[in-house]
């Protein structure tokens, strides 16, 4: 038991110092060296639209959120995105290759083989308000486009654990 509740408060510390970094960011103004400065370096930086540059910040497998910070052609950034969401998660569809979803979502939690469907599973863990730990997991075939999508209970979660209850 001391051990969940380590890994929960070690959690809450971690929300809190990304809302603190964040609150020191400001749209349009603060540069790409700020935001390192908050974040530190990025997991990826994805190519974006009109020279823009979006830098990858993953809170899984251990939290919950992953950021993706755009830094516009002019060094200033220009949005940053929580974004394990289910209105992000409802634009992932079938046949999206897995670089795709990779630059929409962010690293995943998980990945799991299912050799005999000839299947990989990619697990993204987030939080359904107030505070429900929950799995977006995407299906992907042999040639690593989408098959389908599901949602459930974080299975690691430790309300979802089972086991003995007092």
């Amino acid at each position: 038991m001391g051990l969940v509740s380590g890994l929960l408060a070690a959690l809450a510390t971690l929300v809190g110092c990304d809302q603190r970094r964040i609150e020191k960011l400001e749209e349009g103004v603060s540069t790409e060296a700020d935001v390192r400065a908050q974040f530190g370096n990025p997991e990826n930086i994805w190519d974006g639209p009109g020279g823009a540059r979006v830098l990858e910040y993953n809170r899984n497998p251990a939290g919950h959120q992953n950021y993706m910070i755009t830094i516009g052609a002019d060094g200033k950034m220009s949005a940053l995105r929580q974004v394990l969401t289910p209105t992000t998660f409802a634009q992932v569809q079938a046949g999206m290759s897995m670089e795709q979803v990779r630059r929409m979502l962010g690293k995943p939690a998980k990945r799991t083989p299912y050799a005999l469907k000839r299947e990989e599973a990619w697990d993204w863990r987030y939080m359904q308000p107030p505070n429900t730990s929950m799995m977006f997991t995407v299906w992907f075939d042999p040639d690593m486009r989408v098959v389908r999508t599901s949602t459930g209970p974080d299975p690691e979660a430790p309300e979802n654990r089972g086991g003995p209850s007092r």
